[in-house]
């Protein structure tokens, strides 16, 4: 079986597995090796836009280990698809998608040999790890080149370039202090709504349940989050924010006392509103929090 498993993941790094194939090379005993799989939903008619996600994170780890020093036959990296192979689910009581499950070469499958996705995320540097902590095979994820970021820094210099020729002889927009005010606020709204735990994790966008097709876009723990959650908790907080503005410039603007209520008006609504939304969302993840 060693050798069949070999000559699959000379052709592909990930073996795809249907029930047959499934039930001859990991659960018929014995085995000499390992497997990592993940248990996925492809088809489109699924809608399952995470398992796309995962999936290709999931390649880029296994071929981060095929063409690396990393190499053995101790460990190999297979899929199962729902619609090539549901008895596998069916089999395992499997009700959610993508799921990664590693199967030792000895004994079943323990606890931690299922990996937390909701809390890990599914980037391919945290596959790595729990690859490595599980078979204690290292592999280093080598992705492929992107050339969208520093495109995208060029085209942002550029334009900055290009401002500051236009304006060569008035860069007085350079020592306004609304400019540099709004950049900064923009900046710690970014960072504050778990913009960089998203960047490290790689978690889902959202997740859907593969059995009710409910979308949840707020993780239920506070151990991990959503990429859609922090775009909430992004546009809620510059609501808060955009209401304390108001505010205050209602407090101290000179203009007429009919605008001025208006803004206080305004201001009063964005914060109570988007505030009161805020602590809903905590209070979804904290649940032990003391709020009575």
């Amino acid at each position: 079986m060693n050798g069949q498993m070999m000559e699959w993941t000379s052709k592909r790094a990930v073996i795809r597995l249907n029930g047959e194939k499934f039930r001859r090379l990991i659960r018929a005993p014995p085995r000499n090796y390992s497997v990592i799989i993940m248990f996925t939903a492809l088809q489109p008619q699924r809608q399952c836009g995470v398992c796309k996600q995962a999936d290709e994170e999931y390649q880029i780890l296994a071929n981060s280990w095929r063409y690396s020093n990393a190499f053995t036959n101790r460990i190999f990296f297979a899929m199962v698809d729902f619609d090539e192979g549901s008895d596998v689910f069916q089999m395992l009581n499997m009700n959610s998608a993508p799921t990664f499950i590693n199967f030792p070469a000895k004994g079943k499958p323990k606890r931690a040999d299922t990996y937390e996705l909701q809390v890990r995320g599914f980037a391919a540097e945290q596959l790595a790890r729990w690859v490595a902590d599980r078979t204690d095979v290292h592999i280093r994820v080598i992705r492929p080149p992107n050339y969208a970021g520093p495109l995208m820094l060029g085209l942002l210099l550029a334009f900055i370039g290009s401002l500051a020729y236009v304006r060569r002889n008035n860069l007085e927009f350079l020592f306004n202090k609304n400019v540099w005010a709004f950049s900064a606020l923009c900046f710690v709204l970014i960072m504050t709504s778990g913009q960089m735990w998203n960047h490290i994790r790689g978690p889902p966008y959202a997740h859907k349940n593969p059995n009710t097709g409910q979308v949840s876009y707020i993780h239920g723990s506070s151990q991990a989050q959503f990429v859609a959650e922090t775009h909430i908790v992004l546009l809620f907080n510059a609501a808060v924010t955009l209401g304390i503005v108001l505010l205050h410039e209602a407090a101290t603007s000179d203009l007429d006392v009919g605008k001025r209520k208006i803004m206080c008006v305004a201001g009063i609504g964005l914060v109570v509103l988007f505030f009161s939304w805020l602590l809903s969302i905590f209070r979804a993840k904290y649940h032990g929090y003391p709020y009575r």
